[in-house]
C-alpha cells in the first residue's frame, strides 16, 4: 500500500525522463536538453542538479542551474528527475602522481622553470627571478601584466 501511494504520481519518480512542460515547479532535474530532441546537454557532472524555478505552461521553462544561472529553456526539452549519482566524485584524493596522468590530465609546468621563448617569466641564470636586465614583473604566458590591479581576462560587456 505504502509503495503504491509513494509512487503513484509519475512525475515525483527519480529517474523519469520526460519533457519539462509535464514537470512541476521545485523539481529536481539533471540531463537536460538545450533543444527537444537533441539528447541531454547540461548538468551531466557527478552530484550536480537543476531546479525548475517557473511553471513550465508557456513555451519556455525557467531552471537554476548548479552554477546559479538561471536559464530560459524550452518547454518541450526533456530532462531526468533527480541528481546525479557519486557526489563525491571530486573528494578522491590522487595517490601520486601518475595517477593524474592516468585520468589524462597535463602537468603544470612554472613559468619561471622555462626557457625566455616560451614564457615572459622564463631565463635567466640560476634561480632568477628577472628575466633581463632590469627585469619585468610578474606576466601572463601571453606577456600581459598579472598584478598592480591589471586587467588581463576578457573584459565583460557592460550593461
Amino acid at each position: 500500500m505504502m509503495n503504491q501511494m509513494m509512487y503513484s504520481d509519475i512525475n515525483s519518480r527519480i529517474g523519469s525522463c520526460m519533457p519539462l512542460s509535464s514537470m512541476r515547479i521545485g523539481t529536481i532535474i539533471h540531463n537536460i536538453e538545450l533543444n527537444p530532441g537533441q539528447g541531454g546537454k547540461l548538468v551531466r557532472a557527478a552530484g550536480t542538479c537543476a531546479k525548475i524555478l517557473k511553471e513550465p505552461t508557456s513555451k519556455y521553462c525557467l531552471i537554476q542551474l548548479p552554477s546559479g544561472v538561471k536559464k530560459m529553456i524550452d518547454s518541450r526539452c526533456r530532462a531526468t528527475v533527480g541528481t546525479v549519482s557519486n557526489p563525491s566524485h571530486g573528494d578522491k584524493k590522487l595517490r601520486k602522481a601518475g595517477q593524474s596522468q592516468w585520468l589524462g590530465r597535463r602537468p603544470v609546468v612554472r613559468g619561471v622553470a622555462m626557457n625566455p621563448v616560451d614564457h615572459p617569466h622564463g631565463g635567466g641564470e640560476g634561480k632568477s627571478k628577472s628575466s633581463g636586465r632590469w627585469g619585468k614583473g610578474s606576466r601572463t604566458p601571453w606577456g600581459k601584466p598579472t598584478k598592480s590591479g591589471f586587467k588581463t581576462g576578457p573584459l565583460k560587456r557592460r550593461k
